[in-house]
């Protein structure tokens, strides 16, 4: 884990970027040899993102999420998330084909994804005495008062700040 950054620092977000969560859910976790294939892959196309810096992959953690297995990642472009996802010589294509071949439609494993483009003008975030995290280990980070004290001045709701507070 980095570095703790002590005090408020808030993501700079200064372009426009992609969040895109990704998921599965074993609906039929007994059936390992029908969700295998896609549990494995995403570590194989994980590292393809994140050893070519041209694919546009800024930042990606994974972990669980009520027990299914999720990845956040923050792409630079929505160009490149999709110029990604169909390019049949990178590590997705191929997984994604055989996945809808042998798997689609019979219930026993789940997949899911969501993407949000975000940029400064709807974009909020607040990290408290924490290492760089989520968007700010994307696109970096910055004293949260310099975009504002409050988390409405932050997210453009208002332009009336908020006195700064101590700690948060």
């Amino acid at each position: 884990m980095g570095k703790v950054q002590r005090g408020r620092f808030t993501a700079t977000v200064d372009d426009e970027l992609v969040l895109f969560l990704i998921g599965m859910r074993f609906n039929k976790p007994w059936k390992i040899h029908r969700w295998w294939a896609v549990f494995v892959a995403m570590p194989r196309t994980l590292r393809q993102l994140a050893t070519v810096p041209e694919l546009g992959l800024l930042h990606v953690q994974s972990g669980l999420m009520s027990g299914q297995p999720l990845v956040v990642c923050y792409f630079r472009s929505p160009e490149h998330l999709y110029r990604f996802s169909k390019d049949p010589d990178l590590t997705h294509l191929g997984p994604w084909r055989r996945f809808n071949q042998k798997v689609r439609d019979s219930g026993d494993v789940g997949i899911w994804h969501e993407t949000y483009r975000i940029g400064p003008a709807n974009t909020e975030s607040v990290y408290g005495n924490m290492p760089l995290w989520g968007l700010a280990a994307a696109v970096g980070s910055e004293p949260a008062g310099r975009r504002g004290n409050s988390a409405e001045k932050r997210a453009g709701l208002t332009t009336v700040d908020a006195p700064a507070v101590a700690p948060y």
